[in-house]
């Protein structure tokens, strides 16, 4: 009796299976759009733009900055005496003459020197690191690379710093350059011996060389070194945050950077026609965060740009930038 209940049940099971296989080819999932294929558009719109730019960084004593020549020209240093205290005014520590004139360079107060990064009278060109110093204190430091020095160099006005489980954020003033230094040397003094065919005159003293000579600064990477205000506390090694604003841009136009093919302030968009169809145009870029990119000029806030942009031929394409587009399917 089982045997014959079992028979006709799996007949039904092989016919349901059979009614529900496909009959035609096997299924593949959908193709992509082909390349170029307008899968939305944007106009350009206009808004503020800050760039900004992070570093990491320390609380660290006695931090070594550089001072710049001014001008290009020729440099002339002035022998400096070791301090007996920590400078309160401004210390002047080298002249860059050009066509006649001179350019002083100036230790701020606060700072010791540390010394000089070149010859006396080199031939420097503007911004050349010339001569080092010592902020006596705390400060704080922050390493940079390559291509975050090219991105902050023109740009030390607005620094705010943020103390790790410390006191922030609060403004940093910037000291000195950002440049990479050499190690800095110290001329040495002549030594002071003793005029016995004239003595010192009754109530003075002869001139006396510090019992220690002064060690010159070490060489040091790319750095920026800020000081905080007074009021902020200090532990020396705390770890910090460095946020330079590099850029600003008040009601800028802009555009996704998914709409621009291109880097380096130069890029290319497509421009929507009223069929439909595309016209690549050059464009000026300006600042971005990542999400939109200025532009400024090449096209209005009237026209209609097609999203994703323009694919720029092989060699075209430069990696590292928020407005690269791939050049690859």
């Amino acid at each position: 009796m089982r045997k014959i209940v079992l028979a006709p049940l799996c007949a039904l099971v092989t016919v349901a299976v059979a009614a529900c296989s496909p009959s035609g080819p096997d299924q593949t999932n959908p193709e992509l759009a082909p390349r170029g294929t307008t899968m939305t558009k944007v106009k350009p719109t206009k808004q503020d733009l800050t760039t900004k730019l992070s570093i990491s960084g320390k609380v660290e004593m006695n931090p070594t900055f550089g001072l710049t020549a001014p001008v290009a020209g020729q440099v002339r240093y002035f022998d400096l005496q070791t301090p007996n205290g920590t400078p309160t005014k401004p210390t002047r520590v080298a002249t860059v003459w050009k066509d006649g004139a001179a350019n002083y360079v100036e230790i701020p107060a606060g700072a010791t020197f540390g010394g000089r990064l070149v010859d006396d009278k080199a031939t420097v060109t503007a911004g050349m690191p010339i001569a080092s110093a010592k902020h006596v204190g705390y400060a704080i430091v922050g390493d940079i690379d390559g291509a975050q020095a090219y991105k902050i160099s023109g740009a030390l006005t607005d620094v705010t710093v943020q103390i790790k489980n410390g006191p922030g954020p609060f403004p940093c003033t910037v000291l000195g350059t950002i440049a990479a230094l050499p190690q800095g040397t110290i001329p040495e003094k002549p030594p002071v011996t003793p005029d016995t065919k004239n003595p010192p005159a009754t109530g003075q003293t002869q001139p006396k060389q510090p019992d220690q000579p002064q060690q010159p600064s070490s060489s040091t990477g790319l750095r920026i070194v800020c000081t905080a205000p007074g009021d902020v506390q200090m532990i020396n090694g705390a770890t910090a945050s460095i946020e330079v604003t590099t850029g600003k841009s008040a009601q800028a136009l802009v555009v996704p950077v998914e709409a621009v093919a291109g880097q380096q302030g130069k890029g290319k968009v497509d421009v929507l026609q009223p069929d439909g169809s595309r016209r690549t145009v050059d464009v000026t870029l300006g600042l971005t965060d990542g999400k939109v990119v200025e532009i400024k000029s090449g096209v209005t806030a009237d026209d209609e740009l097609a999203v994703p942009g323009p694919n720029l031929p092989e060699g075209q394409q430069q990696g590292g930038d928020p407005q690269q587009k791939p050049t690859g399917p």
